[in-house]
Formats: C-alpha cells, structure tokens, sequence
C-alpha cells in the first residue's frame, strides 16, 4: 500500500506552517498588508497542495477563546474555500486534541511540543508554526492507518475527537 499523501497546516494571518506530504516543513510569512495577506497565504498553500494527488489535510482549529480567532478565521474561511473549491477533504483538529496527540497533555506549551517531535522523529523544525504542523500531518497519517511513528494508545486516542472527513480521495 501507498502512503497516503498528507499536508498539515497550521494556519495564521502572519506566519502559516506546513508540512508538505514529504514531510518537509515550511513557514508562509506574508509581506502584504491587510486583507492581500489572505491572498498571499492562499497562493501559497496552493503551490504547496496544487497539482498534487492530497488525500487529506488536516487543520488546526481555530481556538475558542482566543482574541486572535476572528483574524484566524478570516485565513481559516480563506483556505477552507479553496481546499472544498479544488475538491481537496480536510480534518480539523482542536488545539487541545494536537497537544494531547503529540505530547499526552491537552495543555501543554509550545516547547513542549517541540520537544515531543524531536523525540519521536529527530527533527527539529524551524519555528513553532512548523512543530504544529509537523504533528498535524502525523496525526492526520496516524488516522488513515499510516503512522510515522508508534504513538501511546492514549494520545492516539485523542484523535477519536477530530473533526474527520467523511470521503477522502485516498489512493490506498
């Protein structure tokens, strides 16, 4: 069986992190101003999925109390439209469930999960928005059956709480 082809993003109106379905990692930070930062980040997801056979793409939720969220939303609303406009599924995953998935706590800080994907994978990515992502496509590979790495039951667990796809063009 092929290893299906998933992307992570970690989305936000300065500095978006992906993790293509290579597993390379990357952070999008807009120059523009404003609203064309949307566009910028949309033109850039796009060269990462586009032209690409994506199964899935898994997203991290927007957070419910955050002051951030409204801006957050307006690059959520953005990429989501693209994705269902290109036919592309895509999960959603809460920030509480990427934590607990990577590190066993819901609440946990960002060094820690930096910490937790450079001992379950030796690497360590360049910024926060790319460890986010980083574990989001892992996460989104451990739900089609194709983890990177063995994770503890209960932190696999956490992924029964995801918002999942029904269909995905999933080419296993």
């Amino acid at each position: 069986m092929n290893t299906p082809r998933v992307v992570g993003l970690d989305l936000s109106i300065t500095a978006t992190g992906i993790a293509w379905c290579d597993g390379t990692t990357y952070t999008i930070t807009p120059k523009r101003d404003g609203d064309a930062r949307l566009l910028e980040i949309e033109s850039e997801v796009a060269r990462a999925i586009d032209g690409r056979a994506i199964d899935l793409v898994v997203i991290e939720d927007l957070p419910i109390n955050a002051k951030s969220a409204g801006i957050t939303g307006m690059v959520h609303g953005t990429i989501r439209t693209w994705l269902r406009r290109n036919a592309i599924p895509y999960a959603l995953l809460s920030p509480a469930t990427l934590k607990k998935y990577a590190t066993g706590k819901g609440n946990c800080g960002k060094p820690e999960m930096a910490v937790a994907a450079y001992k379950r994978f030796t690497r360590e990515p360049a910024d926060d928005n790319q460890v986010d992502a980083l574990w989001l496509r892992h996460a989104g590979l451990d739900h089609l059956g194709h983890p990177d790495t063995a994770m503890p039951a209960a932190q696999r667990a956490a992924l029964a709480t995801a918002k999942w796809p029904a269909r995905l063009n999933t080419t296993v």
